[in-house]
């Protein structure tokens, strides 16, 4: 695992410290986490992005009116 260095404002650090003493835990790993979340984030915007490219690629759709049936058309009554 790789160290990193930071410069955060003394008040700032202070303050993280508490809320993190407070939720039982350290801002090492309340940092760590974020990070984590942060690069997990692009990939998903990635995927996601990819699945619509995908979609558009594949021609299907409602058609030209868009759908024409109604709940009711859904469910014999």
């Amino acid at each position: 695992m790789a160290n990193l260095t930071l410069t955060i404002d003394d008040e700032v650090l202070r303050r993280a410290r508490i809320r993190a003493l407070e939720q039982g835990t350290s801002v090492n790993a309340l940092v760590r986490e974020h990070l984590e979340r942060y690069a997990r984030d692009e990939r998903r915007r990635a995927a996601l992005k990819e699945i619509v490219e995908l979609s558009r690629l594949s021609g299907a759709s409602s058609g030209a009116e868009g759908r024409t049936w109604t709940r009711d058309d859904l469910y014999d009554r």
